[in-house]
């Protein structure tokens, strides 16, 4: 029977991830099967699970998923020894108003699945203060369950005994305390963690990371405070309707963010995926009947997306007659042009007016959902969407007609529609789910 633990903190940045890893690739070296998940709507962290344990990692949102829809995911850990769930940000961080199952806090999964919370807590510049804030947050909400902490960057030995004499006061176990360690730091730009696929050296990296907690933390308590989990069967799966039969699907360094478990519901219900890379000049399979283009960091390769005649060429072609849909960065190649960050204007593949500037950032952030005005691909007119939107750039000019009615998570209508002209439609939000 596998043992499920949810592993979050206070705050984001204090180390949950590399901790996730840490225990997951150690637990692998012992010979355990590892089944690694995330709370919420971060669609980098599933890819650095994977490489940790060598098994596909989903996201679960209590905010855009409802129950049966969550248990349908996570009954990918029956066959495991070990579950985690990696939460966002702290512990009950979510949105205002309730959305499907939750407001999408990390305490809605712990709560739902049963699972005690494993904290991280980054004691730097107090002492006591820290069991102050891991018993404040052991005691915040009935049903959430804490099984222990793990203090991470720990100055010194004396620092880590003020520390633990308090939280033993508290009758709060701790399983380790971890010195700084710049070796197992993880790079990051402005979207988040810089991808697993594009670091050579991460699974070393993961490797350092197990080795330094195995000889920190208690393993074997941390896996003892777990819960014995008997999953109980879903009443549905994914309920998810793919784009088309035959999907040309953008996948390389400037298109990489798509939900994985969107692709595997896709694959359930008996579709194609054709990958192919605009990056590399390729074309959309001329064969696939639907053409995807993900989010990631086109902003990072307008210049090269531009002089690309042959992919710019190959989805004007393929937008002639089949539907194109573009998500967040996406959206943005299928605009007219690009802006990136040093003031430069790059020409984008112009099936769409939508023009966009990283020359002046602006932070969009939240979740988002939709109500289609007009259809997009496996979608028809007043499908309610839920996703999440996060990118840095301006709209200079969306002129084409909107493809939705969007409310963020408080009700709020916003700017961001999306758009379509002809076959072609974008959005900036990533697509999570469905209302049913």
């Amino acid at each position: 029977m596998p043992a499920g633990l949810v592993i979050s903190a206070p705050a984001s940045g204090v180390g949950k991830t590399t901790l996730t890893l840490a225990l997951a690739r150690a637990w692998r070296n012992r010979g355990l099967h590892v089944q690694c998940f995330k709370s919420g709507p971060d669609y980098i962290d599933p890819a650095f699970h994977a490489a940790a344990t060598g098994r596909a990692s989903v996201n679960v949102d209590s905010w855009a998923m409802d129950r049966g829809t969550i248990a349908h995911l996570v009954g990918r850990g029956t066959d495991a020894d070990v579950v985690l769930a990696e939460g966002s940000m702290g512990l009950f961080d979510g949105v205002a108003a309730r959305g499907v199952s939750g407001t999408g806090a990390t305490a809605d999964i712990a709560e739902m699945l049963g699972w005690p919370v494993l904290l991280v807590i980054d004691p730097s510049g107090q002492a006591q203060t820290a069991a102050a804030i891991a018993a404040g947050l052991r005691d915040y909400r009935a049903g959430v369950r804490l099984a222990g902490v793990v203090l991470n960057r720990v100055a010194s030995p004396r620092h880590e005994d003020l520390v633990r004499r308090a939280l033993n006061d508290a009758g709060i176990a701790v399983f380790g305390a971890l010195p700084r360690h710049a070796e197992i730091s993880l790079p990051k730009r402005h979207l988040g963690l810089v991808q697993a696929e594009e670091q050579a050296e991460i699974g070393k990296l993961i490797d350092e990371a197990a080795r330094f907690v195995a000889e920190h933390v208690d393993l074997d308590a941390v896996l003892g405070s777990a819960a014995s989990w008997s999953p109980q069967p879903a009443a549905n799966g994914m309920n998810v309707t793919p784009p088309g039969q035959r999907i040309a699907l953008a996948r390389d360094a400037a298109f990489s963010f798509i939900y994985p478990h969107m692709l595997e519901a896709w694959r359930a219900a008996g579709a194609e995926i054709s990958i192919f890379s605009p990056l590399a000049d390729e074309a959309p399979d001329a064969s696939a009947d639907v053409c995807w283009l993900p989010g990631g960091y086109p902003e990072l390769h307008a210049g090269k997306i531009a002089a690309n005649a042959r992919f710019r060429s190959g989805l004007r072609a393929f937008a002639d007659t089949r539907p194109v849909h573009g998500e967040c960065g996406g959206y943005m190649v299928l605009g007219t042009a690009l802006t990136d960050a040093d003031g430069i204007r790059h020409e984008m593949t112009g099936l769409l007016g939508l023009e966009t500037s990283f020359a002046k950032r602006r932070m969009h952030l939240g979740y988002r959902l939709a109500a289609l005005a007009a259809p997009m691909p496996g979608h028809q007119v007043g499908a309610r969407l839920r996703g999440h939107e996060f990118h840095y750039s301006t709209i200079v000019a969306q002129p084409d007609t909107p493809l939705a009615v969007v409310h963020d998570a408080t009700g709020a209508v916003i700017a961001e529609t999306g758009s379509r002209r002809g076959l072609a439609t974008g959005t900036f939000f990533h697509l999570i789910a469905e209302d049913r």
